[in-house]
């Protein structure tokens, strides 16, 4: 996180003099011990961060395919005029234990078009699906797979 909030410092400034770099060191730092301080962030959180960064970037990168692949797939229903879609609501459980993976996943099946989630309650979640085939196998999707493991 400090090194986001100076990141962010010489950005704002444009250039980076000694005087810049002084003064960003040690309002980053104030930031810092500020968000510690108000927020229940700590030095350990980071550090957890940054051991998971590698699997946080290996989500992004499936979350990015499966968006193109979906893409794909809603572009062949729209200019398929004999494909007739049937809308379901579908409903499944995951075994995701902390609140935060489960939000990532809610958020990552509506990010990917042609399903939304429209209900999140205790691992439960009610999905809105475009067509019925693009509800199958939400429940052991790669979503679930790596979030299980970012958990872990």
């Amino acid at each position: 996180m400090f090194v986001l909030f100076f990141l962010f410092w010489v950005m704002l400034n444009g250039r980076i003099t000694v005087e810049i770099t002084i003064f960003g060191l040690v309002i980053s730092a104030a930031m810092y011990v500020f968000v510690c301080k108000f927020t229940g962030f700590s030095f350990k959180k980071d550090m957890l961060i940054l051991k998971k960064l590698p699997l946080i970037a290996a989500y992004c990168l499936v979350l990015v395919n499966e968006i193109v692949k979906a893409n794909l797939t809603m572009i062949h229903y729209l200019l398929s005029p004999q494909i007739l879609p049937e809308p379901a609501l579908v409903r499944f459980r995951t075994d995701l234990k902390t609140h935060t993976a489960q939000v990532l996943l809610a958020n990552s099946i509506t990010l990917t078009p042609g399903t939304i989630t429209v209900e999140m309650k205790d691992g439960e979640y009610l999905i809105h699906c475009y067509d019925k085939t693009m509800g199958e196998g939400l429940d052991s999707s790669v979503f679930v797979s790596m979030l299980k493991k970012l958990e872990g």
